[in-house]
């Protein structure tokens, strides 16, 4: 990370994603999603509380990724953000993620069309038999 008065930037970007896993730290695991992902780190959303400090080294585990290890660089609103050990195992996970499993992330809204009744349209009533008017 490269400091710029005195502000930690990230050296990648990272590529919003949803995918679900573990993060284990010392005897304890937790389930977690997560959020976005680069080639140097991740933010995750814990389900449960994880009770590890920032600089603590952790294990996540995830179907798509495999098992990454990292160190925790920052902890809020049950939001954690994770710094990847530098090898080449890991960035080859990552990129194997890229390139095999990754799909970009857009939110969705749902468009729903706006139907306003008329004010002067005289509606006639409807039965459900008619009879013929002799």
């Amino acid at each position: 990370m490269t400091r710029n008065l005195k502000i930690t930037a990230r050296k990648t970007d990272r590529k919003s994603c949803r995918v679900f896993g573990h993060v284990k730290y010392l005897n304890s695991q937790v389930d977690a999603r997560i959020l976005n992902l680069s080639p140097t780190g991740a933010a995750l959303e814990m389900k449960g509380p994880l009770h590890a400090a920032s600089g603590s080294k952790v294990r996540i585990e995830a179907e798509n990724l495999g098992l990454l290890e990292g160190v925790i660089r920052w902890k809020h609103n049950g939001r954690v953000g994770i710094q990847f050990d530098v090898n080449s195992n890991a960035r080859a996970q990552i990129s194997s993620y890229f390139r095999f499993f990754h799909k970009e992330m857009r939110p969705v809204l749902a468009v729903r069309p706006l139907v306003r009744p008329t004010a002067n349209v005289e509606r006639t009533p409807h039965s459900a038999t008619s009879t013929p008017n002799p």
